[in-house]
């Protein structure tokens, strides 16, 4: 749970304060946290709603993570009238979701090389793309030409996994918290809020 709301609200990585500094001085920050924390928390339960029953109807793995939605939707729709139709449709959406989450984790990092070391916006775009690009294809090649290749018993995949989620991301955040907290005026928390 800590680990999907890590990911799914971007604590942890900047990229919420990221996009929360291009919003509008108008903009009220607690009615705005609430509606994403609330529509966050109810796409999550619709997804396990749809999925789990899934899961258990076909003796798959309840832990297997975030790979259950491959594993579990094509056997849905599978069944169905129109499957193929819908399950194409499903999984463009899939694509298209991923790349905006794309979108949102490598912006605090084009944004930083843009404001502190003078990027040009494409230019920042084009560097963090590529690093971004070659550390998935190590992880992609983990499951196939590199599966024997092993770091600290993991796989480069299940390595930068558990370095982001178990490590990285509640470290960030833990960060983010006491950086507001105590180091950040109560002056400046307030007038932020």
């Amino acid at each position: 749970a800590m680990g999907h709301a890590f990911f799914t609200l971007s604590l942890g990585m900047g990229a919420i304060m990221t996009y929360g500094s291009y919003l509008s001085e108008r903009t009220a920050i607690l009615p705005t946290v609430v509606a994403i924390a609330t529509v966050d928390t109810l796409v999550a339960l619709l997804a396990g709603i749809a999925i789990f029953p899934l899961v258990f109807s076909y003796g798959l793995t309840p832990g297997a993570g975030p790979g259950l939605i491959f594993e579990t939707l094509p056997l849905a729709f599978g069944q169905m009238p129109g499957g193929a139709f819908f399950g194409t449709l499903f999984f463009i959406l899939v694509v298209f979701a991923a790349w905006t989450s794309t979108i949102s984790i490598i912006e605090p990092a084009v944004a930083w090389l843009v404001e502190n070391h003078r990027y040009s916006r494409p230019r920042a775009c084009v560097v963090i793309g590529v690093v971004t690009w070659t550390i998935g294809i190590a992880t992609v090649l983990s499951f196939n030409t590199w599966q024997d290749y092993k770091l600290f018993g993991k796989t480069a995949f299940e390595a930068i996994d558990f370095l982001t989620a178990s490590i990285l991301l509640p470290l960030g955040g833990l960060s983010i918290a006491l950086f507001a907290g105590w180091v950040m005026s109560e002056r400046v928390v307030r007038g932020e809020l």
